[in-house]
């Protein structure tokens, strides 16, 4: 038994010897487009290797293990926006929640430079199922467009496992697929004009902007985030 230890940690530094001499590293982790989605026209937002993409809120929305995670120290946590803006756009990411995990996702979203809260269309990101959340609105859960067009529930999974996300916006049209499952299909001007005049801030009709992540002081990551342009 000792002289197969002995083999097995001999061999193990003899391997360890090879790819500093070869030169040879870890395998590259970074987020990488399909060769569908590189005909499709889609362009990389975040790797999971750099945050250059990005501007604001960098300080409580830092780069993690590949992930671009929130970790508050404010109240509201601030938020993130995207360099670039965008007007007519297919939107992929992921996400995971943690319990009573809270953030927003901002479409064609001004930038107000160190402002929390919100100044363009806002889809909840929301751990549903927790009791804190019990009674909320329908259009305050995951994946509405915030207390204008709610989404279908019972499509996100367990807080702890990651979700896919794609977000289709075209003029006014608006469409949220959550794990394969279309929960939003809805026009904005059609559901503005059923609300009350100044019950929704007229940013929410924005015909370009950037996207952002809204914080609201719980931990939510995000990875491998592209968008396609139309």
């Amino acid at each position: 038994m000792k002289n197969i230890k002995a083999g097995v940690i001999t061999l193990s530094v003899f391997c360890l010897l090879c790819y500093k001499v070869l030169g040879q590293t870890q395998p590259d982790t970074t987020f990488k487009l399909t060769k569908k989605e590189k005909k499709q026209g889609y362009t990389i937002l975040f790797d999971g290797s750099s945050m250059d993409n990005w501007k604001g809120n960098t300080k409580e929305y830092v780069l993690e293990d590949g992930t671009i995670t929130m970790r508050p120290i404010q109240n509201e946590g601030g938020n993130l926006y995207t360099k670039n803006t965008f007007t007519d756009f297919t939107l992929r990411f992921e996400f995971l929640l943690e319990a009573a995990g809270n953030n927003g996702l901002g479409l064609r979203h001004d930038f107000v430079e160190g402002k929390n809260g919100y100044s363009g269309m806002e889809l909840q990101i929301l751990d549903n199922e927790h009791p804190s959340y019990k009674d909320l609105e329908p259009g305050q859960y995951h994946g509405s467009v915030y207390k204008i067009i709610p989404a279908k529930r019972g499509f996100l999974k367990p807080t702890g496992e990651w979700n896919v996300q794609e977000v289709r916006a075209k003029g006014n049209h608006i469409q949220v697929m959550l794990n394969g499952k279309m929960i939003l299909d809805g026009d904005l001007k059609e559901a503005t004009a059923k609300l009350k005049p100044g019950s929704f801030q007229k940013a929410v009709l924005n015909e370009s902007g950037h996207i952002a992540f809204l914080g609201h002081g719980s931990v939510v990551k995000f990875r491998n985030i592209r968008i396609k342009e139309m």
